[in-house]
C-alpha cells in the first residue's frame, strides 16, 4: 500500500468535508466587520473636524459637538428654592468639551483596535491562515494567538473601552443621575472581575492538562 508524502493534504469523507468547509460561512461577517470600521473611521474624521471647526470659533460645529456628548454646562439654581432652572448657555469651546472630544476619539481607536483583533485573529483561529510570518507588519500577538489568547485580549481591550466611557460619565457626572454613575461603575467592576476570571481560567486549563 503506497503511502500519501508526508506534505500531502489528507482527504478527507465528504461529510467531514463539508462541515469543514463551513468555516468559510464566516467569511462574510469578518467582512461586515470591516464595513463596521469602515463607520467609525468617518465618525472619527466627523468628530475631529467638527472640533477644529469650534476650535477656530464655528458656533454650529460647537452647537454639534455639545449635542453629541450632552453636555449641559453649568446649572443655573434657584437662590430660593435651590431648584436647578436651567443651564447657561455654552459660548466657547471649553476645557472640559475639549476633554470629553478627546476621550470620544480615543475610544473610536480603541473600538478600532478590538475589531482589528476580532477580524484578524479570529479570521487567523477559525477560517484560514494568513501567512503572515514573513510580512515586515505582522503584529507581534497574531505569532501565538488561539481561541484561549483571543479571549484574554477581547476582555483586555472591552475594559479599556469601559474605562475610557467611565472616564467621560465622570467628567461630566453633573449631566448624570446617581444611579447612572452606580450602575457603569458597577458594570465595570463586573466586566473587570470577568476578565481577571478569563485569564485565571486560560493559566489554570493548561496546567490540568499537562498533569493528564
Amino acid at each position: 500500500m503506497q503511502l500519501p508524502p508526508d506534505n500531502a493534504t489528507p482527504r478527507l469523507r465528504p461529510l467531514p468535508r463539508v462541515i469543514f468547509a463551513s468555516r468559510w460561512l464566516q467569511l462574510p461577517l469578518y467582512l461586515g466587520l470591516i464595513l463596521a470600521q469602515a463607520v467609525y473611521v468617518f465618525q472619527f474624521w466627523g468628530e475631529l473636524i467638527h472640533l477644529i471647526e469650534a476650535v477656530f470659533g464655528s458656533k454650529e460645529a460647537l452647537a454639534t459637538l455639545v449635542n453629541s456628548l450632552g453636555y449641559k454646562g453649568t446649572a443655573v439654581i434657584d437662590p430660593v428654592t435651590s431648584a436647578v432652572t436651567g443651564y447657561a448657555p455654552i459660548t466657547k469651546l471649553s476645557e472640559t468639551i475639549i476633554m470629553l472630544v478627546v476621550l470620544g476619539l480615543i475610544d473610536v481607536v480603541m473600538i478600532s483596535n478590538l475589531l482589528i483583533m476580532v477580524i484578524v485573529g479570529g479570521y487567523e483561529t477559525f477560517v484560514s491562515r494568513l501567512d503572515l510570518d514573513s510580512h515586515p507588519d505582522q503584529p507581534e500577538w497574531l505569532s501565538h494567538v488561539n481561541a484561549s489568547v483571543l479571549k484574554v485580549k477581547l476582555a483586555t481591550a472591552i475594559i479599556g473601552i469601559s474605562s475610557i466611557h467611565l472616564l467621560k460619565t465622570f467628567i461630566n457626572a453633573d449631566n448624570y443621575a446617581e444611579k447612572t454613575l452606580m450602575w457603569q461603575t458597577l458594570i465595570h467592576i463586573a466586566f473587570l472581575l470577568s476578565a481577571l476570571a478569563i485569564a485565571a481560567a486560560d493559566r489554570v486549563m493548561p496546567a490540568a492538562q499537562g498533569k493528564h
